[in-house]
This record gives C-alpha cells, structure tokens and sequence, in this order.
C-alpha cells in the first residue's frame, strides 16, 4: 500500500501539471501575439484542459485499415509509460523521491533512449509515408543530440562526483552549477528542446511537410497518450536541468527567509521558469531547416561538450578538486 501511495502522490500531481501546461503554453503564446488565448470554459478558461481531456476521451478511436494494429496500439501506451517510469530517481526534496538509487542518472538516460522504440513503431506500424517520415526524424533527432546530452552530464557527473541526484544536488551548497558551468548549460537547455522535439526544432511535426509527424494516423486517446507524454518529457527534462544546475530544492539565497518556502516548492517555481522558456522559444523562434538541426548536433555540441568534458577534468585534475 505504501508503494502505491508513492505512486500515486507522483502521477497525480504530474497529470494535472501536464493538463495545466498546455493551458500555460495556450495562454502566454496568446499573450506574446497579443490575442486572449482560451477564456471561455470556465473562469479565465481554467478549465479548458479537462474539457480537452473529456474529448479526446470520448472520440471514436479510428484504426487505419492498412496498420499492424498490436503495435500501432501499444506505440502510444509505451511511450507513455516510459515518460512515466523516468519520475521514479527524481528527487523533489531532501527525501521526497521514490527510489534513490546510486545510478539514478545512467536509469534516466536508459529510461528516455527507450522512447525512441515507441516513436519508431507509431511512424511503422501506421504503415504511412507521413508518418514514418516523421518518425526517422524524430529517432534521428533525438539519437542525435542524446550524445552531446551524455557528454554535459559526465560535465556534471565529474564536479559532484556521484550518479546519484540527491548527492548532485547537496554537492550545489556552496555554489549552483550553472555559475561555472553557465556555457554547458546552455548547451544542455538547447539539446533538451531538440530531445522533447520542441521549437525551433519540432521537425518530426513540421505540418508544411509532413502534415503531423508520427503521430499523424493517431485519433482520440491514442493521441491524447502521444500528448500526454511529450509533455511529461517537458516537465522532465527542466526537472533534470534544475537538479543539475539550479541546486534542486535548494533556497536561492541563504537566508532564514527563504526557508519559509517548502523545498518542493523551490523545485516547481525553478522548474516553472525553465518551462516558461520553452513557450517563450517556441513564441519566438522560426523552425530550423533540417540539415541545420543536424549540424547543430554533430558539428558543433558534440566537439563542444567533449571539449568541456576534458577542460573541467583537466581543472579538476590540476587543482586536485576531485569530490
């Protein structure tokens, strides 16, 4: 019962975080081009994603006659569990984690290279030139950028000497890492929106070319599962810069004032901001051409982070500051 009730504190919360994004995304983008965005279902259209939810849920679900229907029905039911799976090392306070194994960041890097499975077998079993299109795409991408991910992280892994995020997070005390770490992670923030195929790199789902990506054969909640955990993908991977670089739960400043604040509390308003950016990217921004995306990966932040993986253990190395 314990593990359960652990289980559900976790998904609960998330799936009302996740309904609440895309209303905070429709909003702010309205804002930024000055339009209302949703007002009309409920006060100020606060609830506008459970009407979205109660759609989808009640669609026809439309089975393409041509697909391999197992997988084409498992693809979205995998790619949800997985974005689901990777909450498990995440640590919201000191203690306030569901598993805090010593290898939590080699779990989460399994976890997330596991979701290429569930966009390849949409994009193939919807048996579409659209939809495979967009799903070598995606797996291409985000293959690609998981590389120079890897490489930020050993960085990382290298000043706080554990795979552990809870210690990663202590070992922020003195210092958060995004002072002398400011240019990985910048380099971490741009490879995580190309690895949630977010803009300016939502290529997969680019509509001028390939009407919707993978997911293009997907109706009611098969679709819904897709949304469910792109999003989830989101959530995650700023929880993951904010543990890796803005102290996790720690307080801004250390003083007794900041410690009225829950630790949660400090992880949401950091993970807020860093979710903020991807609306204000995607506000902003025009799509990268695909070519360029590539380049983007392979020429310049993988020779990028490799460079900052032998700079920092050389500094480490020298000054004999190894944790």
């Amino acid at each position: 019962m314990n593990i359960l009730f652990k289980i559900f504190i976790i998904i609960i919360p998330l799936l009302l975080a996740i309904a609440y994004m895309t209303l905070a995304e429709r909003k702010v983008m309205a804002s930024m081009q000055r339009r209302k965005g949703p007002n009309v279902v409920g006060i100020f259209g606060l609830l506008q994603p459970l009407a979205d939810g109660l759609k989808l849920f009640i669609k026809e679900i439309i089975l393409p006659s041509s697909a391999n229907l197992r997988i084409f029905v498992l693809a979205p039911i995998l790619t949800f569990l997985l974005a689901l799976l990777s909450w498990c090392v995440i640590p919201f306070g000191e203690g306030l984690v569901f598993s805090d194994i010593n290898i939590g960041v080699l779990y989460l890097l399994a976890i997330s290279s596991l979701g290429v499975y569930g966009i390849i077998t949409s994009g193939w079993s919807s048996n579409s030139k659209y939809a495979f299109l967009g799903a070598l795409r995606s797996a291409a991408q985000m293959v690609s950028y998981e590389v120079s991910l890897g490489l930020i992280l050993i960085s990382v892994l290298l000043c706080s000497g554990s795979l552990n995020f809870s210690e990663i997070v202590l070992a922020q005390q003195k210092v958060w890492y995004i002072v002398p770490l400011l240019p990985i992670f910048i380099m971490f923030y741009i490879s995580i929106l190309a690895e949630t195929n977010r803009a300016p790199f939502d290529l997969p789902e680019a509509e001028a070319e390939l009407v919707a990506g993978y997911n293009v054969e997907y109706s009611a909640m098969g679709f819904a599962l897709f949304f469910l955990g792109e999003y989830a993908n989101m959530i995650l991977m700023c929880s993951l810069t904010t543990l890796l670089f803005l102290g996790g739960w720690l307080p801004l400043i250390n003083i007794t004032l900041c410690y009225w604040l829950s630790p949660s509390l400090w992880f949401s308003i950091k993970t807020t901001v860093l979710l903020f950016g991807f609306i204000w990217v995607r506000s902003s921004f025009p799509r990268y051409r695909y070519d360029q995306l590539m380049r983007l990966g392979w020429k310049i932040f993988l020779p990028l982070s490799l460079s900052c993986v032998f700079l920092i253990a050389g500094i480490l190395l020298s000054f004999n500051w190894f944790p």
